[in-house]
């Protein structure tokens, strides 16, 4: 059976302020063929109030799905990208919309992807951020502050484009393996940490900036969840080593 190339994608937005741009990104949605929708920790809001603004659109309110954390929202995508109007303090490789809509697209045939926007006033953490695979900004003039739905109807308007159109079938998987969650890599990232720790490697670095260097390498990467298992296996073995080092030295000292 075909499954339309865009039923993979879902927008996630990330504390929402404000019910009518609630609304006006699910009007966004509706126009370019995109029906799941997340909210992470969303103002409170009324479904006919939202259909009131964003007409027609009953099919995409009944089915938003609510989350405690972005993570939760996150657990079970592929891919991730996270949308920012600024440069972050944090250097990141920053990507424009329509090759992240192409990158979206591709990984969607294997799993669930996802757009990821922040609040109106402040976007996206430097942490929420961490989560996304790739960084998209839109170009604009020095003025960078986009409304929250324009900003999703350009990023849906590129993935629209890059689908051709919204009955495009979805092929085979890209790889043999299915493709990493989210929430695999961030239990390798939680593995790495610890093995990184346990052999002192943080003694004169700062462990936030190693760790957003690796996750950065892993998504440019973008190994598949048997070769994310194996980087874990590695770490979770570094550990186990330096246990049994730690154990034989302290016996050898007490003989």
């Amino acid at each position: 059976m075909t499954i339309n190339a865009l039923s993979n994608v879902s927008v996630v937005l990330v504390e929402p302020q404000n019910p009518v741009n609630i609304a006006t990104c699910i009007r966004a949605m509706k126009n370019m063929g995109i029906s799941q929708l997340r909210l992470v920790r969303p103002v409170d809001y009324d479904p006919w109030r939202l259909e009131g603004i964003a007409h027609d659109t009953s099919d995409i309110i009944e089915g938003i799905l609510k989350f405690d954390s972005v993570d939760e929202a996150l657990a079970d995508c592929v891919r991730v990208a996270g949308f920012t109007a600024r440069r972050r303090a944090a250097k990141r490789q920053t990507v424009r919309p329509g090759v992240a809509a192409r990158e979206l697209l591709e990984f969607s045939e294997s799993g669930p992807v996802a757009l990821m926007f922040g609040r109106e006033d402040k976007g996206l953490s430097n942490e929420e951020l961490d989560r996304a695979h790739i960084v998209v900004t839109i170009p604009t003039t020095d003025y960078a502050s986009l409304n929250l739905s324009q900003a999703v109807l350009i990023a849906l308007y590129e993935l629209h484009l890059a689908a051709e159109d919204a009955t495009k079938p979805i092929g085979p998987p890209r790889k043999d393996a299915p493709p990493a969650k989210s929430v695999e890599y961030e239990m390798l990232f939680t593995d790495t940490e610890r093995a990184l720790e346990k052999i002192s490697f943080f003694k004169t670095r700062y462990p936030e900036h190693i760790m957003r260097s690796v996750r950065s390498m892993a998504y440019r990467a973008a190994p598949d969840s048997r070769e994310i298992a194996l980087l874990r296996a590695i770490s979770i073995e570094v550990l186990r080593t330096v246990d049994r080092v730690s154990r034989e030295k302290g016996s050898g000292e007490t003989a």
